[in-house]
C-alpha cells in the first residue's frame, strides 16, 4: 500500500469525521447525565471533564462515580474499571486486524484509547482498510461530544434545582436499560446473565451477612460471577464462532 499523500489523508480524515457526527450527538446527550452524577458525588466540573476526557466509557464512569460516591478505596476503583472496561482490549485486538499496515504502534495506541462500542461498530463496518487519519477523524467528535456533554451536565447540576437534577440523572439508567433490554430479548444467554447479575446485586445489598461489602467490590463480584456463570451455562461452540466470523 502506498503512503497517504496530504490530500488523501485529509479526505480520509473528513470521511471519518462525518462518520463520527451521529456518535458525538448521542454522546453529548448521554454524558450530560454523567456530569450531573459526578457533581452529585462531589466532583468539580474540571474533575468531571478530565474524567470523561481520559476515560470515554459510560459504564466505567458510572461504576467509578458510584465507588467515589460511596467512599470506596482506590484499589476498588482500579479493579472495577479493569473488569468493566476489559472488553475494550478485546475490541482493540479485533480492530487491529483491519488497520492499515502503515499505522504505527503509537498510532495504534492512540486509536485504542478512544475505541468505544459505537466507534468500533462503525469502524468494523467500514468498507476498506482503516487508516490513521480516518480513525482520528472518526474518534475526534465523539470524544469532544462526550467531554462537552459532561461539562454541560456538571454546570447544569450546579445551576438547576435539585429536583430537576435528580430527574435528569435518571437518563443514564435509561440508557443502560435501552442497551440491555433489546439484546436480552433477542439472545437468551444475555437475559440469564442480566438476571443473575441483578439477583446477586440484590442479595449483596439486602442480606445483612454481606452488609460489609462496599459498592466497588459488589460491582466486581456481580460482574465476574455473572460472566463466569454465563460462560459455563452457555458456552459458544467453535463452529458457531467460525460461522459468525464468516458472516462478518
Amino acid at each position: 500500500m502506498e503512503p497517504l499523500t496530504p490530500g488523501s489523508a485529509k479526505i480520509e480524515y473528513m470521511h471519518g469525521l462525518r462518520g463520527g457526527v451521529p456518535i458525538a450527538l448521542g454522546y453529548l446527550s448521554v454524558s450530560f447525565s454523567v456530569g450531573i452524577l459526578a457533581m452529585a458525588a462531589g466532583l468539580s466540573a474540571f474533575q468531571s471533564a478530565l474524567m470523561s476526557l481520559t476515560n470515554v466509557t459510560s459504564a466505567g464512569q458510572f461504576a467509578g462515580i458510584s465507588v467515589i460516591a460511596a467512599g470506596g478505596a482506590v484499589l476498588e476503583l482500579i479493579l472495577t474499571q479493569l473488569i468493566i472496561n476489559l472488553r475494550y482490549a478485546l475490541m482493540s485486538l479485533s480492530l487491529s486486524q483491519k488497520l492499515s499496515e502503515k499505522v504505527t504502534l503509537w498510532q495504534r495506541l492512540l486509536i485504542a484509547f478512544a475505541n468505544t462500542d459505537e466507534i468500533f461498530a462503525v469502524a468494523m463496518n467500514h468498507g476498506k482498510s482503516l487508516t490513521f487519519p480516518y480513525m482520528i477523524g472518526l474518534q475526534s467528535l465523539p470524544v469532544l461530544g462526550w467531554t462537552a456533554g459532561t461539562v454541560l451536565g456538571a454546570v447544569a447540576g450546579q445551576l438547576l434545582p435539585r429536583a430537576v437534577s435528580n430527574a435528569l440523572s435518571v437518563a443514564l439508567y435509561g440508557m443502560f436499560i435501552a442497551v440491555v433490554v433489546p439484546a436480552a430479548k433477542k439472545i437468551r444467554p444475555v437475559l440469564w446473565v442480566v438476571v443473575i447479575a441483578a439477583l446477586l446485586s440484590c442479595v449483596i445489598y439486602f442480606v445483612p451477612l454481606f452488609s460489609g461489602i462496599s459498592t466497588g467490590i459488589s460491582i466486581i463480584i456481580c460482574t465476574m460471577a455473572a460472566s463466569l456463570i454465563g460462560a459455563w451455562l452457555f458456552p459458544v461452540e467453535q463452529e458457531e464462532e467460525q460461522q459468525d466470523a464468516c458472516r462478518k
